[in-house]
């Protein structure tokens, strides 16, 4: 499944001056249709950007893979031969800033420790490029502030890869709890999380570089689920955590259970961890009941309605979120996930942090 670039004349003009508007769509849209393709520099070529970003620019339509940014010389030659990139497109996190005397790239795709998060986006924004962050979109939101007033300045576009906002499984659960089809929304109860087995020296293990463990990783599509199946924003949370592996994991937080509340009253409580393997939402509504199990994952959603199965296919994910992205650079409109999305987000694990260590109800 492909996103579309067919963006509504009368939408946009809503949006904007009818002149401005008029010039900017019709450009766009010529510009897509002659096969102007967004080019894209993925930002670290770890495991995300390997496995599912590179393969997925395969399958885009509105983008392809015109960049490499990485700190090892041996990625940037093996990659450059397998996806054909010139080396004139080919930087490291040091020459970083040069990025901007380069035509080619359009959109920079940050895939990066979550300390880095905030300098490259900010970097990227300066060099003149447009911004997808992945997620979680910084260390704090403090952080995410700091990084949308960059781009805001930079008269840039920035997007979190929030995928699952492009995936149908989801939109329908955005669609059956929003417009309240089967009655309000009672309780949600979800999780996220897999079971680490890995380097002991990642990382994400290391609380100055991912900020904090399961809840930050995994915890983060959890509250996702929570909030664009209400529509809503939690106004105050509490939590609690337990470590079974602590010589593991040290300096951040193993699983973690939180309650959120939500001002149309619903019951929402969630969890997290790196040593459960979960990934589903479950929903109860006045009327009946709705799911998806697995929720999260990039393999694939499988959702039902009241025990029946959903019917809906399964798509590339990142490649419709990929191609959204540029459509939205190619028209100068704002992302449906912009870096407000990713702010939101972190307001929340920012205030589960806290009431981990109060052991009270916070404020979010």
């Amino acid at each position: 499944m492909k996103t579309s670039t067919q963006i509504s004349r009368r939408s946009f003009i809503q949006k904007g001056s009818i002149a401005t508007g008029a010039l900017l769509l019709g450009n766009a849209i010529s510009a897509l249709a002659k096969g102007k393709k967004m080019g894209v520099a993925l930002v670290g070529l770890g495991y995300y950007s390997s496995g599912q970003l590179a393969p997925a620019l395969l399958h885009t339509n509105n983008c392809y893979l015109a960049g490499l940014v990485t700190g090892t010389p041996q990625k940037a030659v093996d990659w450059a031969k397998k996806y054909n990139i010139p080396q004139k497109n080919i930087y490291n996190y040091q020459n970083f800033d040069e990025i901007a005397n380069n035509p080619d790239i359009d959109i920079v795709y940050i895939v990066l420790p979550v300390s880095m998060h905030k300098e490259f986006t900010i970097r990227a924004a300066k060099a003149g490029k447009h911004v997808l962050c992945e997620k979680p979109m910084a260390l704090n939101a403090a952080e995410c502030r700091d990084m949308i007033a960059a781009c805001r300045k930079a008269n840039r576009l920035l997007s979190i890869g929030y995928r699952l906002h492009f995936e149908p499984h989801t939109q329908e659960v955005m669609r059956l709890g929003q417009k309240k089809v089967m009655g309000k929304v009672t309780t949600i109860e979800t999780g996220n999380g897999f079971t680490y087995g890995g380097d002991p020296n990642a990382w994400r293990l290391k609380k100055a570089m991912a900020g904090g463990g399961g809840l930050m990783d995994m915890g983060i599509y959890a509250i996702q689920g929570s909030r664009y199946t209400l529509g809503e924003e939690p106004v105050a949370v509490k939590a609690t955590q337990e470590k079974t592996r602590p010589d593991f994991f040290k300096e951040v937080d193993e699983t973690v259970f939180w309650e959120l509340k939500f001002p149309g009253g619903a019951k929402v409580t969630g969890k997290s961890s790196y040593n459960n393997n979960w990934g589903y939402l479950h929903v109860t509504t006045e009327n009946g009941n709705f799911e998806l199990d697995p929720a999260f994952g990039y393999g694939g959603l499988d959702g039902k309605i009241n025990g029946n199965p959903m019917k809906i296919p399964n798509i590339i994910q990142q490649a419709a979120q990929m191609d959204d992205f540029a459509t939205c650079v190619a028209l100068n409109k704002q992302s449906r996930v912009p870096g407000e999305e990713g702010l939101k987000d972190m307001r929340v694990v920012d205030a589960i942090y806290r009431s981990l260590d109060s052991g009270k109800w916070e404020n979010i």
